[in-house]
């Protein structure tokens, strides 16, 4: 190694060049762009800028009627209202017919297929037939299926006033109501009741309307009794023939109110007897641990009923939640700060902790001689014993910790402790912290640390066998055939058995690697391949790159980590300088930005543009953040980060990883689809085709202030769409519509001006390719069944005027395809013992695709389990089309989602969403860095999402800094 001077030190030696020489690789275009060649064999690109009119670069709009023409076509397009004037328009080329493809577009109903219910409900693609590809093979779901008997089903409304906010307050009046007047009032019926405004009779109530006072005791011990007026009223009656009507094809329209009525009775009796967390419910008698930090684990079940192509079924999976021990909240604080000395004051910073974990959690004593409730308003800034008030009208003061001594004989033992406040701000009521104790069943839900994470993992993580006997055992305590409720007064019954499902493992793809390694092409195996013996197929080339460690680590351990990495990456077909830009240089932690600013300056007097720094994280987590903040939206350098302690260790698999990353980050491509370079992959191969990933990340629970982050990626090359380029956005809290798809403006100067995240891409695309994308691919994640329309609605008709404001005829074939990670279907083997069906991990093998039985009565989803199983039990993506012009056969839209899924850029293996909608799930994350850089914990290249909260409350959107240039045309995120 070469000496070390004061501003850093050299490097001797340099690197390798790729065996087959980079000229060697056919270029894109025939120049010699970085990383596009397709290595040997490639199939000669065929450019369309001939047939397609180039894109109008100027800010220029369409003509405002055309515009408005386009949104009512749009909305016709998308419900099933019938226009009698509809604006021509001038779609592209119908692409090549493919084998799989149905005869009618899936978007459009035949004749007499499917009636409609309502004029204007938001229609959704039918399912176009089931798929047929691959090997048959047979699962099991977590789902029972569900029969339901003749009954006259009754909605009634209801009203208790005063108005009481706790649903278990509620449960509690009503079943006092039951209680009380079953037998003289309600005619002997049972009522179901949701918590809230509804209950449901199986028959009508012996009145249209009548109001009932009931008197509840809401305190156990209490000495007051509280006084209730129930209204109940008639509002409809169920329509079981509707129900069925839709679930055998012939009814368009779901049948919410129904399928809610009958949800509401299967979940009456865990409502009583459990704790209800959304459609969870939880109790310690499934078991429960602790999680440190004054937490424990509650484990229950996820119970929901579902409309299916076998009727109606009962999904039922396990789960578990982070509640409050029930301890005294002098105990809590002690556990949840771990102070050295508990007899010492508080902090401002610790008193801050506390009052934010503790806001909202109800409380109880029992100093006097009745057990009395509270909930936690906040904490007081003295201690106790300094914080005084006054006990009379005279105004003589006393101390919180002389009150207690003098009224109660209580002598506090931890005087230092700040007071619990309750009340009202007017009217405060002070508390000492070790008389209250946290009432038991009240979920946290604010973010958990790493430590808590591993313990809830580690508690909840089950192998399919495990999970699948542990699920049954749910089903068996519910016993819902023998309950009163749903089976005898409702007719409802609950089949014991898992669901069986006739399922098919699709193939994994092709894939292929430069042909100057020994191992040209590689078939997955279990969903997974190493790169032994194979080359990146587009190596990227990086001349100028340096390193800045802010790590403890010596400069001998620096040295040797960077040579094996860069060596790592040139083995596999990179290129890299010999020496750095730069001097590589060792810096303090509490130095990164004027560290990084540094680097930059000398990087700029040399004349050439840094593309790559190396940054060995501090040992201490919490910079992450700020140096991708400051790389990235200052800087405008791309960074590969690296944790300390793999630096240490320097292991070939942890080098390979990296490798990847720094190939694609500097333009390269790690591996394409084979099929995808000969041209020969349906709906990708045929037309120039623009593959989308978009997704909403929200701020923690908890957090009211920070905005949501939206980020949409594009495939920026073709056909081997393998390449990502990523924009991000701000906008409104917990918005899930993305806002920014398509923007406009009026200049004064320029006039309309056109924006947004769309039509960047499809002009990034468009310099890339030299082709205007004829198809268009859109996979959106982070959007629930209730938001499907919303989101159909508004972000096809922004796709739409963004490709529009480029060039008036210019409308893309779409189809938008939503991604479903966050549900409770699980697929397990037939046979937990069969070697054939299943992976190391005792799960269902990577390719499993189900469109039978437990999908959708008659649109178009699938469930697809692409990832081998690491631990626990895999949960399959759900994939629902929403809107389809590119007629999508059911085996071509699976084919193709499963290859995707093998083309993920930072590991050798399949994964278990599509790319596109993984890597924008990252640059959402990686955005969010951006706005609250230094609350977080490190991620180094193995990246997780981020959490905590900004400090200050935002009356609207704060924008996020803009991501440089150089840094966003390659893929940062990664």
């Amino acid at each position: 190694m070469s000496g070390i001077g004061s501003e850093g030190r050299g490097r001797g030696g340099g690197r390798g060049q790729h065996p087959a020489g980079r000229g060697q690789q056919p270029s894109r275009g025939g120049g010699p762009g970085r990383g596009r060649g397709r290595g040997a064999g490639a199939p000669p690109q065929q450019s369309l800028s001939a047939s397609a009119a180039p894109f109008q670069q100027s800010p220029v709009a369409p003509a405002a009627p055309a515009a408005a023409a386009l949104s009512h076509q749009m909305e016709q397009k998308l419900t099933l209202q019938a226009s009698s004037s509809v604006v021509p328009v001038t779609k592209p080329p119908a692409p090549t017919p493919q084998p799989q493809a149905p005869a009618v577009a899936a978007v459009i109903p035949q004749q007499g297929q499917l009636p409609p219910a309502s004029a204007k409900a938001v229609r959704l693609p039918a399912r176009p037939g089931l798929g047929s590809f691959g090997q048959k093979t047979v699962v099991k779901a977590n789902h029972f299926l569900v029969s339901v008997a003749d009954r006259d089903l009754n909605h009634y409304d209801v009203a208790i006033s005063p108005e009481v906010a706790s649903k278990k307050v509620c449960r509690m009046i009503m079943n006092q109501l039951v209680k009380t007047f079953h037998a003289s009032h309600l005619g002997k019926r049972k009522l179901a009741y949701d918590g809230r405004k509804s209950c449901y009779t199986a028959g009508p109530l012996p009145f249209a309307s009548k109001d009932f006072v009931i008197k509840l005791d809401e305190d156990s011990g209490s000495r007051r009794e509280r006084e209730f007026k129930v209204s109940i009223k008639f509002a409809s009656k169920a329509d079981l023939y509707h129900l069925k009507e839709f679930l055998k094809g012939q009814q368009r329209d779901i049948p919410q109110e129904t399928i809610q009525f009958l949800d509401v009775v299967l979940r009456e009796k865990p409502s009583n007897s459990y704790e209800a967390v959304g459609r969870s419910f939880f109790h310690p008698e499934f078991e429960s641990g602790e999680l440190g930090n004054g937490l424990e684990y509650w484990k229950g079940f996820y119970q929901s009923l579902r409309p299916t192509q076998i009727g109606l079924s009962l999904n039922i999976d396990m789960s578990a939640r982070a509640f409050f021990e029930p301890i005294y909240v002098s105990e809590f604080v002690f556990k949840y700060l771990n102070p050295r000395d508990p007899n010492r004051p508080l902090s401002d910073q610790d008193r801050i902790k506390v009052r934010r974990a503790l806001k909202g959690v109800k409380v109880e004593n029992n100093h006097q001689d009745h057990v009395k409730h509270h909930k936690i308003t906040g904490l007081s800034t003295e201690p106790t014993q300094r914080l005084m008030f006054s006990v009379d009208e005279s105004g003589a003061q006393i101390s919180v910790y002389q009150y207690f001594r003098q009224k109660y004989n209580i002598v506090l033992k931890y005087p230092l402790l700040p007071a619990l406040q309750a009340g009202s701000a007017a009217r405060p009521i002070y508390l000492p912290m070790e008389v209250c104790k946290i009432v038991a069943g009240q979920r946290y839900s604010k973010k958990l640390n790493e430590r808590q994470v591993t313990q809830l993992l580690r508690a909840t993580c089950k192998r399919p066998e495990e999970r699948e006997n542990v699920i049954k055992k749910m089903v068996e305590k519910n016993n819902y055939n023998n309950d009163e409720l749903v089976n005898a007064e409702f007719g409802i019954q609950v089949r014991p058995d898992l669901l069986s499902i006739e399922a098919r493992v699709l193939p994994p793809p092709m894939l292929k690697y430069h042909d100057s390694g020994k191992e040209k092409r590689v078939q997955p195996n279990v969903g997974q391949w190493n790169m032994m013996n194979k080359k990146m197929i587009n190596g990227g080339k990086v001349d100028f790159w340096t390193c800045v460690n802010f790590s403890r680590s010596n400069d001998d351990v620096v040295d040797r980590f960077i040579d094996q990495l860069l060596g790592m990456c040139c083995s596999k077909g990179m290129e890299f300088g010999p020496q750095p830009l730069v001097p590589i240089r060792t810096k303090h932690s509490n130095q990164i930005e004027q560290s990084l600013l540094a680097i930059h300056s000398e990087a700029l007097k040399t004349g050439n543009k840094l593309q790559l720094l190396l940054i060995i994280l501090p040992d201490v987590t919490g910079s992450y953040g700020l140096i991708k903040r400051v790389c990235e939206t200052e800087l405008d350098i791309v960074s590969q980060c690296c944790q300390p302690k793999q630096v240490l260790k320097c292991n070939i698999q942890y080098l390979e990883n990296v490798s990847l990353k720094i190939n694609v980050k500097a333009g390269g491509r790690n591996t394409v689809l084979e099929q995808a370079l000969l041209r020969k992959m349906p709906y990708l191969s045929d037309i120039p085709t623009i593959i989308f990933g978009a997704d909403v990340t929200h701020p923690q629970p908890g957090e009211d202030s920070s905005p949501s982050i939206a980020a949409v990626v594009a495939s920026m090359d073709w056909p081997e769409v393998t390449k990502y380029r990523g924009l991000v956005s701000a906008q409104g809290h917990r918005e899930e519509i993305i806002q920014d798809l398509y923007t406009s403006y009026q200049d004064p100067n320029k006039g309309l001006v056109h924006g947004g995240l769309i039509r960047e891409h499809l002009v990034a695309f468009y310099k890339n390719t030299k082709c205007k994308p004829s198809r268009l691919i859109f996979y959106r994640d982070g959007v629930s069944e209730g938001q499907f329309n919303q989101v159909l609605l508004y972000e096809i008709d922004a796709i739409r005027k963004a490709c529009a404001s480029l060039q008036a005829d210019y409308q893309p074939r779409i189809t938008f395809v939503v991604v479903q990670k966050r549900h409770h279907t699980r697929l397990f083997p037939a046979d937990h013992k069969s070697r054939s069906t299943t992976d190391k991990s005792g799960n269902i093998l990577p390719g499993t695709v189900v469109d039978t039985k437990i999908c959708h009565p008659n649109e178009f989803d699938f469930y697809l389990c692409s990832h081998a199983g690491i631990q626990g039990t895999s949960r399959p993506a759900h994939y629902h089309v929403l809107y389809d012009e590119n007629r999508f056969s059911a085996d071509a839209l699976q084919i193709l989602t499963n290859s995707l899924c093998y083309t993920y850029a930072r590991c050798t293996r399949s994964v278990s969403i599509v790319p596109p909608a993984y890597y924008a799930h990252l640059a959402a994350f990686r955005a969010r860095y951006y706005i609250e850089a230094g609350e977080f914990s490190d991620s180094g290249s193995a990246a997780a999402g981020p959490g905590g909260a900004m400090r200050e409350r935002v009356g609207e959107v704060r924008a996020l800094p803009a991501i440089m240039d150089n840094v966003k045309d390659v893929m940062f995120y990664c």
